[in-house]
């Protein structure tokens, strides 16, 4: 059965179903690190004008570093969201001092918040909720806010394997973009089977959350490479898509490429206009410009309908 087929799609809609991709793969977003940012020449070379563009922040890298390469990203005229690990900021003050150089110093309006890998706070910040409880982001003018999502649920809040802890937290994030100026939205850790990610958008739908998710998914990438990056995230049930094609030998060779779990998210939201998935941030697992010529490949459709 072709992925087209299994979310509403008939046998013979394969140029609908490439219609629906494209416009899921359209308009995505894609995440750099300071150090790989700094090995492309110009990015306006291989992403689409306008592309937002996270950078994210491993702990120990220098805020001068972040800050240079949000800059950078927006003097060649992307929107650029640089995550925010509470974990590895040391103090409010800190938080407020990184706020104020992203805003004055390179014109940046959004974030991601995040908890952050780091077992240990390096101060008293320990959550997405602390920072946004400090006020900080509506007073310094952030217009657009993201938080993480975890379909397959996330060891380090419900170590007993619930969702009891993150459903809480996201019900009260709801709560919140009630109540700010700023725009919203869930970004999820990247998966490779879309049905736990289907089933996660829907019981967060039905306890009354609104907020749009954007699905995270790996770029084109080497399998073993897939499979070392999942096992240190913490990716759960659709690790197994990963581990069924290893013991395949005719594909064990051959790089991943997240077509098939992007059909069948792209195929649900035609079929149900309802849902929570709006769009697909990559992670650039196996180099940004891999990730950027898939994209660029299977949004074609869809860009020559609106350049049409």
């Amino acid at each position: 059965m072709a992925w087209w087929e299994r979310f509403g799609g008939g046998k013979d809609e394969p140029a609908a179903a490439d219609d629906a991709l494209g416009a899921m793969v359209a308009g995505h977003s894609i995440e750099v690190m300071p150090r790989t940012a700094a090995k492309i020449e110009d990015f306006r070379a291989i992403l689409p004008a306008g592309t937002r563009v996270y950078i994210a922040h491993i702990d120990g890298t220098p805020i001068e570093d972040m800050v240079a390469t949000a800059r950078r990203l927006r003097d060649e005229g992307f929107a650029v969201m640089p995550h925010l690990p509470a974990r590895s900021i040391e103090s409010e003050a800190v938080l407020e001092e990184w706020l104020l150089r992203y805003r004055e110093e390179a014109g940046v309006e959004e974030a991601l918040l995040l908890a952050g890998g780091v077992e240990t706070p390096r101060g008293n910040l320990d959550s997405s909720i602390q920072m946004i409880e400090t006020g900080l982001f509506d007073k310094h003018g952030f217009r657009r806010l993201h938080v993480a999502g975890h379909p397959e649920g996330n060891k380090d809040i419900d170590p007993d394997g619930s969702t009891k802890e993150v459903d809480k937290a996201l019900a009260w994030k709801q709560a919140f973009s009630e109540s700010t100026d700023a725009q919203m939205a869930i970004v999820t850790q990247f998966a490779f089977d879309a049905k736990p990610v289907i089933a996660w958008t829907e019981r967060l739908r039905q306890q009354g959350i609104t907020l749009p998710v954007h699905v995270g998914i790996a770029g084109p990438a080497k399998l073993q490479t897939l499979i070392k990056c999942a096992m240190a995230c913490g990716v759960g049930p659709s690790l197994k898509v990963l581990q069924r094609r290893a013991m395949d030998l005719t594909k064990l060779m051959l790089p991943y490429k997240p077509t098939e779990v992007t059909g069948e998210l792209a195929a649900w939201r035609a079929a149900h206009p309802e849902s929570l998935i709006e769009q697909l941030h990559i992670f650039p697992l196996g180099g940004i410009a891999a990730s950027a010529d898939w994209a660029r490949v299977h949004a074609a459709p869809q860009e020559m309908a609106m350049a049409g």
